[in-house]
C-alpha cells in the first residue's frame, strides 16, 4: 500500500497552510483502496490534529512508514528523511542561492523531489498553487495600504476575517476615491487581484482609455504580456518568442506610470526579463505611484523597490524615492511596498481547500499509479540525481 504523509511545516516563520484538508484526506482514504494518508502532529496548522482525528485520519509523529511526503514550504535540512519522495515548493528551479544548501542535501540524502511549481498541463499552464489567494490577499493589502497612505478610506486586515466569504462582506458600502490601478499578469495571482477589483466595484478600462482619460470613479487596467512588452526591432509581441528570448524585448510600463496610483504586480519575472521600471524612474516627477502590492514578490525584481519580504504582521514598508532606503510606511515622498512572501496564510483554510482540490484532481492518480508525464516533468531530483529536465542545475547542485 502507498502511504502518503502530510508533514508538519518546519520553516520559520511558520506556515499554517496544508496540502490536504481533513475532509480531503478522508476522501482519499475511502476512495483509494491502495493508498492511505497519515498526518504528522503539528501545533500550527490551520486545521488542528483533532480535526484530522475526527475525520478518521491517523495522526502520528513518525513519518518513516510513508512513501510520499507532502509539505508546503521548503523542508529544513535536518527534517529531511533520506530515501523518501517529497512534494513541496522548493524554490530552487531558478537557482536561488538561499536554497542551494537544501538542494545539495536532497541529493546527498537520495531523495526524490517533485516541485509543485513545476507541475504543468501539456500547454505549460501551472496545475497547482496558491496564486489565486495570494492575489486576493495581496490586492486587499494593497488597497488597505493606499487608504492608510492617503487617509481617504479604511480597510481592516484580511486576517481579521476567518474566511473569504467574511472578507467579502467587509467591502459592502465602502466608498473609494477616483483612483487608477494597474494590474499586471495573466495567471492565478492576477485572477485573484481581479476578483478583489470586481468585489470592490472598481471598473475595468482599456489601456488607451486608462492613459488618456480622467474618471470620476475608481478604475483599473489589466496589463498582460502583450500590453507590457515589445520586441526591440519590430515592435511586436509573440508570447512563445518572448519567453524564449526575453532580453530581445523592452517593457512599456513606463507609459502607465504617470497615470497610476496603485500597482498590483502579479507578473512572472526572472533576471532575463525587463523590469517594469528602473530605480532611477522613482526620482522623476512623473512617477505617480504611491502604493505597490508586489504579489509575485521578487526582491529587486520586476519591481526594483522591493527591498525584501515584509511580514503578515507588518505587511507594508516605505521606500524613499531619492535614497531608495527602507522607511516606515505611509510617509511623504515614499513609495509604500507590500511584499509578503506567504500571503495565502491570511486565508489559510480557503487556500488549503483549493490547493487540495487541484492536487486530488490532477496529481493524485499519477502519484498512485506512476507513469505520469506531468509528475515526471516536475521531478527535479530522482533518488538524489538531477533529472534530464533540470540538467541546467548541475553546477548549482553538485559544485
Amino acid at each position: 500500500m502507498l502511504v502518503i504523509g502530510l508533514i508538519k511545516e518546519g520553516k520559520s516563520p511558520s506556515d499554517n497552510r496544508v496540502a490536504l484538508t481533513p475532509a480531503q484526506c478522508k476522501f482519499i482514504n475511502k476512495s483509494q483502496n491502495d493508498c492511505k494518508v497519515v498526518v504528522q502532529k503539528s501545533n500550527n496548522r490551520c486545521y488542528s490534529d483533532q480535526e484530522y482525528q475526527k475525520a478518521g485520519i491517523e495522526v502520528t509523529d513518525n513519518m518513516n512508514q510513508c512513501n510520499i511526503l507532502l509539505g508546503i514550504k521548503e523542508v529544513p535540512i535536518d527534517m529531511l528523511i533520506p530515501n523518501k519522495t517529497y512534494l513541496f515548493f522548493s524554490h530552487t528551479k531558478k537557482l536561488q542561492p538561499y536554497n542551494q544548501k537544501l538542494i545539495k542535501a536532497i541529493a546527498e540524502k537520495n531523495i526524490t523531489l517533485i516541485d509543485y511549481e513545476c507541475l504543468e498541463h501539456s500547454d505549460g499552464k501551472r496545475i497547482i498553487g496558491f496564486g489565486f489567494f495570494a492575489g486576493v490577499v495581496g490586492a486587499h493589502n494593497g488597497m488597505m495600504a493606499y487608504g492608510e497612505k492617503t487617509k481617504t478610506y479604511h480597510l481592516d486586515r484580511v486576517n481579521a476575517n476567518k474566511t473569504f466569504n467574511d472578507l467579502i462582506h467587509t467591502y459592502f458600502g465602502l466608498h473609494l476615491p477616483p483612483i487608477k490601478i494597474a494590474v499586471t499578469g495573466s495567471g492565478r495571482v492576477a485572477h485573484g487581484v481581479l476578483e478583489i477589483m470586481n468585489l470592490l466595484g472598481i471598473h475595468e478600462v482599456e489601456p488607451d482609455e486608462y492613459k488618456e482619460k480622467l474618471f470620476p470613479y475608481p478604475v483599473y487596467v489589466h496589463l498582460k504580456g502583450r500590453d507590457l512588452y515589445l520586441h526591440k526591432e519590430n515592435n511586436t509581441y509573440h508570447r512563445e518568442d518572448f519567453h524564449k528570448n526575453p532580453a530581445q524585448y523592452i517593457c512599456t510600463f513606463k507609459e502607465y506610470i504617470p497615470h497610476t496610483d496603485i500597482l498590483m504586480n502579479g507578473i512572472y519575472w526572472d533576471h532575463h526579463i525587463p523590469r517594469l521600471f528602473e530605480k532611477e524612474d522613482t526620482q522623476n516627477p512623473y512617477f505617480k505611484i504611491k502604493t505597490i502590492a508586489d504579489i509575485t514578490d521578487d526582491m529587486y525584481g520586476s519591481v526594483p523597490c522591493n527591498l525584501g519580504d515584509s511580514t503578515i504582521d507588518n505587511p507594508v514598508y516605505g521606500v524613499d524615492k531619492i535614497t531608495f532606503e527602507k522607511t516606515a510606511p505611509y510617509l511623504e515622498n515614499t513609495i509604500d511596498v507590500m511584499s509578503v512572501g506567504n500571503l495565502p496564510n491570511e486565508l489559510p483554510r480557503d487556500a488549503s481547500r483549493f490547493f487540495g482540490q487541484q492536487l486530488i484532481k490532477f496529481v493524485l492518480k499519477g502519484l498512485i499509479e506512476g507513469n505520469s508525464e506531468i509528475i515526471e516533468k516536475a521531478t527535479i531530483m530522482n533518488q538524489g540525481k538531477l533529472t534530464s529536465h533540470y540538467s541546467y542545475m548541475h553546477n548549482y547542485v553538485y559544485a
